[in-house]
């Protein structure tokens, strides 16, 4: 049945303005795709159709997350004070080889899949474990929530604890048994090929990782020039590379198939123009780079290129799955970057909000805006608790970026579905 949505619509078609449309209207068919925005409704156009008003409610279009870490879940907030590569060696790899196990699997990842949902955060792009049947079982949840993803089990065979590595033939084995369950076109949950970054794939794992993506035409997500000391390991390691996106791109890692990229801080000159030929997108994650000292990456310097770029809550690097948040911290990274560089202005609200929902749902479809076409993905926000008297819909949205939490977020819905908080146990 054809649906109706009333409410104070905001959404960006492009970065540079919002669409603000006051007590108007969204239709959304039994597809659950958008068919059109007015501010009038006409009694033709209504026909047929169950039509609900959320009354003095801002209706927006639902969060993207591009990178997190789902087996990270319960180490947010915790050795804060590592870099990089040492805070992988002692905390991350060690809480990851608890997945072996499904019981613990199950219940961290339930957890996970709802506070994402409570967030608002309705797509995801997650790397999971080497393990396939903890991988298979957050696949499963999240196609219990309702909820888009794209989850993969992470390929890696060295520099990382026997319990972590797995040999390339093992690891293609799992990989076929989920894309056999999970790879159908239109499904909301699917599988992405995941090497966790070069230095812990060995070439031969890398090389399968490229062949499995072009067999299947799979989408790829992994890390890239995220910190000094890694990008020094793998001109160690990719000799014949001429940079970190050149190494992936020998193994048909960079923008072959989709690409997603996490972090790119020190990405420029030759790596960022491979990037742009070959139309790999930026997952940009403020938190964590700030957390693992790894920098502030030049993002206004990549939009201006015309790379395509979201945002990632990056979660345990980051501390926080709220992409609201990575707005507000996206936009204060940036004013920093600003600081030391005058000629790249730094990040506005709106640009800042076209990265959390049209640019990163961009990498999921036709997602993240309400333009007829696109999946219904979308929050019903009341920030009455905000004492929002004499300011404007825009000034209101920008107080709950700033200032709300999940308890304002009243309805979310997901491809035009609501979708009911997921049972934690």
């Amino acid at each position: 049945m054809k649906k109706i949505y009333k409410a104070h619509i905001l959404y960006t078609k492009e970065k540079s303005h919002f669409e603000v449309l006051e007590n108007s209207y969204v239709a959304v068919d039994a597809d659950g795709r958008v068919t059109g925005v007015t501010t009038d409704l006409a009694e033709s156009d209504s026909e047929d159709a169950e039509v609900t008003d959320f009354g003095d409610r801002l209706l927006i279009p639902a969060m993207n997350d591009l990178h997190v870490h789902a087996p990270q879940y319960r180490n947010q907030g915790i050795a804060m004070d590592l870099e990089l590569l040492p805070w992988l060696q002692d905390y991350t790899f060690p809480e990851e080889m608890k997945y072996a196990n499904l019981g613990y699997a199950e219940r961290m990842y339930r957890r996970f899949v709802h506070d994402l949902w409570r967030f608002g955060t309705m797509r995801a792009c997650v790397f999971a474990t080497i393990h396939t049947e903890s991988t298979r079982l957050l696949m499963r949840l999240f196609q219990e929530a309702g909820m888009g993803a794209l989850v993969g089990k992470v390929a890696m065979n060295r520099n990382c604890p026997e319990g972590l590595s797995e040999p390339v033939e093992e690891t293609m084995l799992g990989y076929e048994a989920l894309i056999d369950e999970f790879n159908k076109p239109e499904a909301l949950v699917r599988p992405i090929v995941t090497p966790r970054f070069i230095p812990s794939c060995t070439p031969e794992m890398l090389l399968a990782c490229g062949e499995l993506a072009a067999k299947y035409q799979m989408p790829v997500q992994s890390h890239l020039s995220e910190n000094k000391d890694e990008i020094a390991l793998v001109q160690t390691l990719e000799k014949e590379s001429t940079s970190y996106g050149d190494a992936y791109n020998r193994y048909g890692l960079f923008g072959q198939t989709p690409t997603l990229m996490a972090h790119c801080v020190w990405t420029e000159g030759e790596e960022m123009e491979l990037m742009k030929r070959n139309g790999v997108m930026v997952a940009h994650c403020p938190t964590s780079n700030l957390n693992v000292s790894s920098g502030m990456a030049p993002i206004r310097r990549f939009l201006d290129e015309g790379l395509r770029v979201g945002l990632g809550s990056d979660i345990s690097g980051g501390h926080d799955l709220n992409i609201f948040r990575m707005m507000v911290y996206a936009i204060q990274v940036s004013k920093m970057y600003y600081q030391q560089n005058h000629q790249q202005p730094f990040l506005t609200l709106t640009e800042a909000f076209w990265l959390a929902t049209k640019s990163a749902g961009g990498f999921f479809g036709r997602v993240g805006s309400f333009e007829p076409g696109y999946e219904f993905d979308a929050l019903v926000i009341n920030d009455n608790d905000l004492n929002h008297d004499n300011y404007s819909l825009l000034e209101r949205l920008e107080r709950y970026i700033y200032l709300g939490d999940d308890r304002q977020i009243e309805h979310r819905f997901c491809c035009g579905k609501e979708i009911k908080e997921p049972r934690i146990s």
